[in-house]
């Protein structure tokens, strides 16, 4: 039988950092407070499991809601810069300097323009995952090959259909590209907006966890924020070759 090694190799290398924190932790007598144990963040996962669930499906509403807009703003303003001379000069720069602007700092006006509920935490999503979004797509469509651009226009192909049927496809692994990085992102938003102002949420667990010195309840959602970014990110892959093979 032929060994998977793409799913060997990692469960062997993640098995052994695994045993060696387990193992450091009892050998060099850490205090839980400091750094629980594996087996006691297992415990305390096992037994928070509903709580953990639920406060998973409130991020994941954020995350998702702002990943969406973030996507389809991305993909207009991508298509607006490319094709509108004016929009490069002004709005590409525009966009470059608000990503300057650090996103932490604008958490707490966020807040306070949209209030504690969903809307808040799906700006803050949008704003993390927006930025990714537009250079990759933008990249996509000015990396179109001239020749087949010039072919096109010899065979009097309309400006739409040649944006549908060839720019669009080639840039559309770019697009996919920038979605994979925008996903994690959009889960680290949507919690740094819990961790400021929330009453869910697992950022808002992480921050109550912390407070009351639960070290092993705040692993335990932060293990769970990863594997949610780690589920969101493989699923913008597969739905990425899906859609790819369908374009092709």
């Amino acid at each position: 039988m032929k060994i998977n090694r793409n799913i060997i190799d990692p469960f062997v290398f993640f098995l052994v950092l695994g045993l060696l924190w387990e193992f450091s932790v009892e050998l060099f007598d850490v205090r839980a407070y400091l750094l629980p144990s594996l087996t006691d963040i297992f415990r305390e996962t096992w037994e928070f499991r509903e709580l953990l669930l639920e406060q998973a499906m409130v991020t994941l509403e954020e995350v998702l809601f702002g990943f969406i807009f973030a996507a389809v703003f991305g993909v207009v303003i991508s298509a607006a810069i490319f094709f509108v001379p004016i929009a490069r000069r002004t709005i590409y720069p525009l966009i470059i300097g608000l990503q300057s602007i650090p996103k932490v700092a604008l958490a707490p006006i966020i807040v306070v323009w949209f209030g504690y509920g969903l809307p808040s935490k799906v700006v803050m999503a949008f704003l993390f995952a927006f930025f990714p979004i537009v250079i990759s797509t933008l990249g996509g469509l000015s990396a179109t090959p001239d020749r087949l651009v010039e072919h096109f226009q010899a065979l009097k192909t309309s400006g739409w259909n040649t944006f549908w049927k060839l720019r669009a496809p080639s840039a559309l692994p770019n697009f996919v590209d920038g979605c994979k990085v925008a996903m994690p992102l959009a889960v680290i938003g949507a919690v740094v907006g819990e961790f400021v102002g929330s009453n869910d949420g697992l950022g808002n667990l992480i921050q109550t966890a912390t407070g009351s010195a639960q070290t092993a309840l705040m692993f335990s959602a932060l293990l769970v924020v990863t594997g949610l970014s780690l589920i969101l990110f493989f699923m913008i892959e597969l739905l990425g070759r899906l859609v790819w093979w369908r374009a092709m």
